[in-house]
């Protein structure tokens, strides 16, 4: 079981407003689906039209269900969408207007549905139309994200309570991947259990490394639950911290912090990564620094809104904000969490704190 957390080195920004603000509310307040999903049609064909695209063939693809198509859709359907139809069927082909040039098809697809379609036109990806209009999520988006977050956020409150002393990291992953199937989650998307000196490597894979006392751990899960993807991640240490590790935790929930802060609609992606990297370069841990500090979250665990690119933010954006310090073969710690901008700010969708929990067994 874990003592109580530390409180030198989390919280939140006290004005980002209230993830219960976001996510709850009558039915009718976040709107209707079935709604959202027709009025997206007229959007997506003036893209299509601008991007000289005669037809959309989609296969079972976060794209899929932005257009309707659901999540246990049966094997062999596909969406098409042209300038006067929208259907699913399994014969994406004989949808495809005769004579059509530009066929835009999901980044999904795989080789064997696109030779099976055997159409003659200049194929290229349906992101090029769709992805602009993803960008901004529907208020019953908004509440799908917060519902997801919150059942992630309640699979590492149960983690807290295991017994991590003398396991392995990868028997605790196991232990996680069945608190997550309990939870409801439809589809593992990424689970992390690093240990030690392997909190120091980004992408490290759950392995034999026994959990000790005096280890840091990173522990995130990001899974769909009612289609809609969330990620977590959180820090624990084991007994006690490591030496200095306490220090460089806080200079990443100050980074944290810094970028919250700066997410408001009319600011660029870029300024929020400036936030985050100003406080870990005056830190003096900057090129520790994860080189990216956010991804858009939504019906996909990575998509628009990212750093690197020139979007500007916009109520109704949500993303996964994740800074990140890496010491090479000493420790790690990243902390991530779904953030919604708003039209008063930013909103994040969790309600975990960012304190070092101590586990205790």
């Amino acid at each position: 079981m874990s003592r109580e957390p530390r409180d030198a080195v989390g919280g939140r920004a006290a004005d980002a407003g209230s993830p219960r603000e976001a996510v709850s509310g009558r039915a009718a307040d976040a709107g209707d689906p079935r709604d959202a999903v027709s009025g997206r049609v007229a959007a997506v064909r003036e893209a299509m039209a601008g991007a000289g695209v005669d037809a959309l063939v989609l296969r079972p693809s976060p794209d899929y269900r932005f257009l309707g198509g659901g999540p246990d859709s049966r094997a062999g359907a596909f969406i098409v969408v042209t300038g006067d139809a929208v259907a699913e069927t399994a014969d994406p082909a004989g949808l495809v207007p005769e004579g059509a040039r530009r066929v835009g098809v999901d980044p999904e697809m795989r080789v064997r549905e696109l030779f099976g379609m055997a159409i003659e036109a200049e194929l290229v990806p349906a992101s090029s139309v769709l992805a602009p209009l993803r960008l901004r999520k529907e208020p019953y988006e908004v509440a799908a994200i917060g519902r997801a977050v919150a059942a992630a956020e309640g699979v590492l409150a149960r983690a807290r309570e295991l017994a991590w002393f003398g396991a392995t990291e990868r028997a605790m992953a196991h232990r996680l991947r069945v608190l997550l199937a309990e939870s409801g989650c439809e589809e593992l998307v990424a689970l992390r259990v690093a240990a030690g000196e392997h909190t120091a490597v980004p992408a490290h894979v759950p392995g034999e490394r026994v959990i000790n006392p005096g280890d840091a751990v990173t522990v995130s899960v990001c899974g769909r639950w009612g289609g809609y993807c969330a990620e977590v991640a959180r820090v624990f240490v084991v007994a006690e911290p490591p030496e200095d590790f306490e220090a460089m935790y806080s200079v990443v929930t100050a980074a944290y912090r810094a970028g919250l802060g700066a997410v408001r609609p009319g600011v660029a992606v870029a300024e929020v990564a400036r936030a985050v990297g100003e406080v870990i370069d005056g830190s003096g841990y900057g090129r520790f620094a994860a080189p990216r500090t956010c991804r858009g979250v939504g019906l996909g665990p990575d998509e628009g809104p990212r750093d690197g690119e020139d979007t500007v933010l916009a109520a109704g954006m949500t993303f996964c904000l994740e800074p990140a310090i890496y010491v090479p073969d000493l420790f790690g710690a990243r902390v991530a969490d779904v953030v919604a901008c708003t039209e008063r700010g930013p909103v994040p969708l969790g309600s975990s704190p960012h304190t070092l929990h101590v586990l205790d067994r």
